[in-house]
């Protein structure tokens, strides 16, 4: 009984992440005004555009494995 009320339960919840819609305002709000200097006013899918300085890519590879350090002239102990 359990079983059947957790698969229930968890088929639901799938079920409600997969549904997509048009992205709308709430009701009795209104999206942002034109942009200074813009032609037209945004819509929703507009907005959600990350610039790309918001997400930049990488051009560095990853390191995959522990490599020694070079040897750095300015990583001097404190004074003191």
């Amino acid at each position: 009984m359990r079983l059947a009320i957790t698969l229930a339960l968890a088929a639901l919840a799938v079920t409600g992440c997969a549904r997509q819609t048009e992205l709308k305002p709430a009701p009795g709000n209104d999206l942002p005004p034109k942009p200074y200097g813009a032609a037209t006013r945004p819509d929703a899918d507009d907005l959600l555009d990350r610039p790309v300085q918001a997400a930049p890519e990488r051009n560095v590879e990853l390191r995959v494995r522990s490599e020694p350090r070079e040897e750095d002239p300015f990583d001097l102990p404190p004074e003191g």
